[in-house]
């Protein structure tokens, strides 16, 4: 394994409520610089917790009630997250590690342009940064993902779903953090435009080396896209492997599950396991 980009350790998360409900247990991992975790597990399982919980993103009732969330920067430094004020926190988010939520397509304002949503992060991580740089900045970030920089000027209800979901992807990869949580992407999308993002997700990590955790509840997605995947159920990562080692030998029952529900498109339900896999 290359050098860490980020460890994790015990980290659990309790939503205080009567009676509590633990949503995140113990969950320890390593993630590799440069590399594509995968988190796979059913809805309700602790996904989406987890993810919000590595940066902070909670509101109560969430607590986060034990562990250590460890990010290696680039420049040797060691950050406990956990410990971090808030204003470290909010220079941290979107300059060392960005995050595309759930659902993130439907959550551009629909007032403003996307040129003023793609600046508004310079404006405020780059407050030196001058406003001719910044709309240059902006329409680059738009032909990385595919978007022309003609539509710098539209209006998110003028765009289709899937390059909504690419302007999202834009501003997470704005400052060129190190690392991109990404809570189910795709999630809303037609099959083709599905893969078209993919791809250019691989392309991308590629091309500026960031590491993602890549979150959804699609585990033949992960095996296609991911490096390691952990298997997430009940609040605790029941299995962690190489892609290709969670394809052909699943060891836990609940991973062997998971892919047996994916029918194939030739054979019976449950063959998914023999006849799919990885196309890493």
């Amino acid at each position: 394994m290359t050098s860490p980009q980020l460890t994790v350790t015990d980290f659990s998360v309790t939503y205080d409520v009567d009676p509590p409900v633990e949503a995140v247990r113990e969950v320890s991992f390593t993630l590799a610089r440069g590399e594509i975790l995968g988190l796979a597990g059913e809805s309700g399982c602790g996904k989406t917790t987890l993810a919000y919980g590595l940066q902070r993103l909670l509101k109560p009732p969430a607590v986060i009630t034990g562990g250590s969330t460890v990010f290696h920067d680039a420049d040797g430094t060691d950050i406990d997250l956990n410990s971090l004020s808030e204003a470290h926190l909010r220079a941290f988010r979107w300059d060392k590690a960005s995050m595309v939520f759930q659902g993130a397509m439907n959550a551009l304002n629909p007032i403003l342009s996307i040129s003023r949503q793609l600046e508004d992060i310079f404006t405020t991580h780059r407050p030196g940064m001058p406003r001719q740089e910044r709309t240059r900045a902006a329409g680059d970030l738009l032909e990385v993902v595919g978007v022309g920089r003609d539509r710098l000027r539209s209006y998110p209800h003028e765009l289709s779903g899937g390059m909504r979901q690419r302007v999202m992807i834009a501003m997470a990869l704005a400052l060129r953090p190190q690392l991109m949580i990404m809570d189910e992407p795709t999630t809303a999308l037609d099959v083709v435009v599905q893969r078209e993002i993919l791809r250019q997700i691989s392309e991308l990590r590629h091309q500026y080396g960031f590491s993602v955790i890549f979150i959804t509840h699609d585990l033949p997605l992960l095996l296609e896209i991911s490096d390691r995947i952990a298997v997430m159920r009940e609040g605790r990562i029941v299995e962690l492997g190489t892609a290709r080692a969670i394809y052909t030998t699943p060891s836990h029952p609940y991973t062997r599950q998971l892919l047996g529900s994916f029918p194939s498109l030739t054979g019976e339900r449950g063959d998914f396991v023999r006849q799919a896999g990885p196309a890493r």
